[in-house]
C-alpha cells in the first residue's frame, strides 16, 4: 500500500504544479492578451501572494483543529474553488475589475494549498503509512517541466485560451489523485491493523493549540523562519526576472529557456533519492549546507558576465532548493507536536510567499532603476544573512529549546 500511495499523492504534488505552470507561470502572457500592463500584472501577482500569507495561517490553524473535515477533505474543498474560478477566466475576453479579483484570488487559493498538500503525506504517515515525500515532490517538478516544454507551442499555436483549459483538466486529474490516495489508504486500512501514531510519530496525542500559542511556543522556529524570507528572495527573482538577467549578460531567449529548463530537471535527483540522503546526513545539516549552496549560486549569477556562467551557476540548483525544500519540509515535521504540524508548514510557505511578495516589488523598481548587478548583488547580501541565521538558529529549534 505504502508504493501506491506514494504514486496516488506524487499525483496531487504533480497536479498543484502543473496547475502552477498553466496559471501563475503563464501569468503575463494570459493577462497582456486581456489588455493588461506589467504593472497591472505585477500587482496582481503581488495582491494574490499577500493575501496568501493571509489565508496560509487561517487555513493552517483549521485544518489543525478541524474534526469533521479531513486534510484531504479540505484540500478538495479548496480545488474545487480553484476549479470553479478558472472556469470563469474565459468569460472575460478584456481587462476589467471581476477579472482583477479572481485572477488575485485564483493565485492565492493555490499558494495556500501548498502547506496542506505537504502536511498531508506527514497525516497519513501519522496513521502508520510511509510516503516517500521526496519522490512524490520530484514528480512535481517533472509534470511541471513536461507541460511547460510544450505549453508555450500550444498558446502559440491556439492562444490563450488553452491556459484554462489546461488548468481544469489538471484540475480534474488532482480531483483524481485525491480520490485514488483516500481509496488506497481506506482499503489498506481495512487490510491491516494501523500502529498507534505515538509508535510511528513518537509523538503523544495532544490538545490542538492556537496560531497565537504555537507562535509563543515556538520562537526560534519563527525566527528561523524569518531567514527563509531572506534566502528565497534571491530564488524569487530568479524566477520573476531571469529574462532580464540572462539579456544583461547578452542572452536570448533561447538561453532563457534552456536555463530555466536545466534548473527544473536538476531538481529531480536530489527530490528523488532524499529519502536516502536522510539516512546519512541529518536535516539540519542538509539546511545548513543548502542554504550556503543558495549564498554560492546567487553570488555566481552576480559576477557572471556571460551565459557560461549562468549555466554553472545552476549547477548548485540541486544543492540548493531541491535540498532545502524537502529538508525544511521533514525538519518542520520532526520537531512539531500533532497540533502544530499544519501550523510549521504554513508559516515556512508563508515566509516563501512573503519573500516572494517583497521580490516582486522591491525587483521591479531595482531592475528600472539600477538594473540586474545591483539587485543580484543584494540578492546574494540577503542570502548569506540567511545563511548566518540557519547557522545560528537551526540547532536550537527543537522541542526542548525552541522557546528564547
Amino acid at each position: 500500500m505504502d508504493r501506491h500511495l506514494t504514486l496516488t499523492y506524487s499525483g496531487i504534488q504533480g497536479t498543484y504544479w502543473m496547475y502552477y505552470a498553466a496559471i501563475c507561470s503563464f501569468a503575463s502572457v494570459y493577462l497582456t492578451d486581456r489588455g493588461y500592463s506589467n504593472e497591472n500584472i505585477g500587482m496582481i501577482l503581488a495582491l494574490g501572494s499577500i493575501f496568501a500569507v493571509v489565508l496560509q495561517p487561517i487555513l493552517a490553524d483549521f485544518a489543525d483543529r478541524s474534526r469533521k473535515l479531513s486534510l484531504a477533505g479540505i484540500i478538495t474543498g479548496i480545488a474545487g474553488g480553484l476549479f470553479l474560478g478558472t472556469a470563469c477566466l474565459p468569460a472575460f475576453v478584456q481587462k476589467s475589475g471581476v477579472l482583477t479579483f479572481l485572477f488575485i484570488m485564483l493565485v492565492a487559493w493555490h499558494a495556500v494549498l501548498q502547506p496542506l498538500i505537504n502536511s498531508l503525506s506527514f497525516k497519513l504517515e501519522e496513521k502508520g503509512v510511509f510516503i516517500n515525500f521526496g519522490v512524490a515532490r520530484s514528480m512535481g517538478s517533472l509534470a511541471y517541466s513536461i507541460l511547460c516544454s510544450f505549453l508555450g507551442t500550444l498558446v502559440s499555436k491556439l492562444g490563450v485560451s488553452v491556459l484554462p483549459v489546461t488548468a481544469e483538466i489538471v484540475l480534474v486529474l488532482m480531483f483524481v489523485s485525491i480520490y485514488l490516495t483516500n481509496k488506497q489508504w481506506n482499503r489498506g486500512s481495512a487490510t491491516r491493523a494501523v500502529l498507534p501514531e505515538a509508535a510511528k510519530t513518537g509523538k503523544s496525542k495532544e490538545k490542538e493549540i492556537s496560531l497565537k500559542y504555537f507562535l509563543l511556543n515556538n520562537r526560534i522556529f519563527a525566527l528561523l523562519n524569518c531567514a527563509v524570507v531572506f534566502i528565497f528572495f534571491g530564488n524569487s527573482i530568479l524566477n520573476s526576472f531571469m529574462m532580464q538577467i540572462v539579456g544583461d549578460v547578452g542572452g536570448t531567449n533561447g538561453d532563457l529557456g534552456r536555463l530555466l529548463s536545466l534548473m527544473a530537471f536538476l531538481e529531480i535527483p536530489t527530490l528523488f533519492f532524499f529519502n536516502r540522503v536522510k539516512k546519512v546526513i541529518s536535516y539540519e545539516t542538509m539546511l545548513k549546507l543548502a542554504v550556503g549552496a543558495f549564498t554560492l549560486k546567487m553570488l555566481l549569477f552576480y559576477v557572471s558576465k556571460s551565459t557560461a556562467f549562468l549555466y554553472i551557476a545552476q549547477g548548485f540548483q540541486p544543492f540548493s532548493f531541491a535540498l532545502f525544500l524537502p529538508a525544511m519540509v521533514h525538519f518542520t515535521n520532526k520537531i512539531m507536536s500533532k497540533g502544530e504540524a499544519v501550523k510549521g508548514q504554513a508559516l515556512f510557505t508563508t515566509m516563501i510567499t512573503v519573500s516572494t511578495v517583497f521580490a516582486s516589488a522591491a525587483g521591479g523598481y531595482i531592475l528600472d532603476s539600477l538594473g540586474a548587478k545591483p539587485l543580484l548583488l543584494l540578492g546574494t547580501i540577503l542570502s548569506f544573512i540567511g545563511f548566518v541565521i540557519v547557522l545560528i538558529l537551526v540547532d536550537k529549534a527543537n522541542k526542548k529549546g525552541n522557546n528564547i
